[in-house]
């Protein structure tokens, strides 16, 4: 890097500086450079920052942060961190965005561009043996100091920042854009750093994907199941197990397991304009994905302001709230786009009332209502429905179809008592109306796609806390160059429309 000189403001400080060890530096300096971050203006900056094109191109790309009410103290602690974390969160964005295999390479890249240094906000350690006038080496925190960062941070601060993307995003794009308002969600597997995702890794099967054997490599990471092979789509498919020569059920590979994590991510397509990220959420790989579902989209209400239309989910979200959540009862409608899965059995159907057709097509009664609070994710209510032929009292009517119930009751049927319920049997996923926001499913299998790219899948971080972060950096990154892209489409229209 050539020698230029620094600033007048620089220069008043430099004397400051230079008795001054790293933790004695006062906090007021960074903040001021972070506020200059923020306004991704170059012209009051160093000369030697100007003149390094790494640094303006991050200052470009950092543009769409509020890097100045960037929450460097939770509400529960009294005085902030001694480090700037906005400074850390920057710097591991550069990272992910050179794709750095360890905090050990990012801190050296740091090291070699000291014009990073000085924009993201390090406290500086002055030497006047750099004609920039500080030691980029003596400024940076070391490489265990940056790793336990990754750890403690909390997870809210780098919300905020994924907060400011899509922020960013709403005020750049069009007015006549509908952004957000049809939205999908998905997960995607994150593979542990431990030996018992390694192949060649010798362990007997049954320890290898044992869920009481934790792995000593990772004490957050737990057994999940990445795809199943043992269900049945209709009659006519295979049995999973024949029943002829059996064999034991531990020996056959009804699946894909592994330790890890699962990430879970709510996108939004914008035609013309790309697929953006709205939420994002980490869990261990246990988890289902249905339980994904609300927390990630309260976070999308609370960023858009409104709740959106439209959804577009895969079979494992089909459950009676995700149609209840999109459903509208005014004139533009909503609904959720999710396959029927057979699991719940045959599909029932419903009368003008709502009441649930028995297989004479007779509606059914209400016989009673309870509330189901265990082995379900939502607490919900339930409707215990008759066979009309013989409640409220007996008609003396016999089963048209001679259900084999008939003569120990009658058909019974139990459902939730939501609406949700009747929209998953009635909905028509045949329309055009249906086959065009399921489309909208891919935006989050792009996105997954640019997180693999980052390096998403295989994290070499040891702990949940480091990998909940770095994923959520991974989504804010994603943001950040879908944001760049934007406004550089926005410039060329303006210039089009000048010329």
């Amino acid at each position: 890097m050539c020698a230029f000189s620094v600033s007048a403001w620089l220069a008043c400080q430099a004397q400051t500086l230079r008795t001054r060890s790293f933790r004695g530096i006062a906090s007021t300096e960074p903040q001021l450079r972070l506020a200059l971050l923020s306004e991704a203006d170059v012209e009051p900056m160093p000369r030697f920052v100007r003149d390094c094109p790494i640094a303006v191109r991050y200052l470009r790309l950092f543009e769409g942060l509020d890097w100045s009410h960037f929450p460097d103290r939770l509400p529960n602690r009294r005085w902030p961190d001694a480090l700037p974390l906005a400074s850390f969160a920057a710097a591991y964005l550069i990272g992910l965005d050179q794709h750095m295999p360890s905090i050990g390479h990012l801190r050296q890249y740091l090291v070699d561009h000291p014009a990073l240094v000085w924009m993201l906000g390090f406290p500086l350690v002055a030497d006047a043996r750099f004609p920039w006038g500080f030691d980029a080496h003596a400024s940076l925190p070391t490489v265990r100091h940056l790793s336990r960062l990754l750890r403690t941070i909390h997870n809210t601060r780098l919300q905020f920042l994924l907060d400011c993307t899509v922020h960013g995003l709403q005020t750049s794009l069009p007015a006549d854009v509908a952004f957000g308002r049809c939205v999908s969600l998905d997960t995607k597997h994150i593979l542990a750093w431990v030996k018992e995702n390694n192949p060649k890794a010798y362990q007997k099967r049954s320890e290898r994907f044992d869920k009481t054997r934790q792995p000593k490599g990772d004490r957050d990471c737990r057994l999940g199941c990445k795809r199943r092979h043992n269900q049945r789509l209709s009659d006519d498919d295979p049995l999973p197990t024949p029943l002829e020569n059996a064999v034991p059920a531990n020996t056959i590979a009804v699946g894909e397991y592994y330790w890890g994590y699962g990430s879970g991510v709510v996108a939004t397509k914008v035609p013309g304009w790309g697929e953006f990220v709205l939420a994002e959420w980490t869990q261990s790989f246990d988890h289902s994905d249905v339980s994904y579902f609300f927390p990630l989209m309260a976070d999308v209400e609370r960023r858009l302001g409104f709740r959106p239309r439209f959804g577009a989910f895969d079979a494992a979200f089909d459950a009676w709230y995700t149609y209840e959540f999109f459903h509208r009862d005014d004139d533009e409608g909503g609904f959720a786009a999710v396959p029927f899965s057979l699991k719940g059995g045959h599909r029932k159907t419903f009368d003008a009332q709502g009441l649930p057709l028995c297989a004479a097509g007779i509606p059914m009664p209400l016989k009673f209502t309870f509330w189901a609070r265990k082995g379900c994710l939502v607490p919900h209510e339930k409707g215990r429905y008759a066979c009309p032929l013989l409640f409220p009292e007996p008609t003396g009517q016999v089963c048209p179809i001679h259900h084999q119930r008939w003569t120990r009751g009658g058909c019974t049927t139990t459902l939730p008592t939501s609406i949700g319920t009747r929209i998953r049997y009635q909905l028509d996923r045949e329309s055009e109306a249906y086959k065009l926001v399921y489309k909208q499913r891919t935006a989050t299998e792009r996105i997954n796609s640019q997180a693999v790219d980052l390096g998403i899948e295989r994290p070499k971080l040891r702990n949940g806390r480091s990998i909940a972060n770095h994923n959520t950096l991974t989504y804010v990154l994603i943001n950040l160059r879908a944001l760049q892209r934007v406004r550089q489409k926005l410039a060329r229209q303006q210039q089009a429309s000048a010329d």
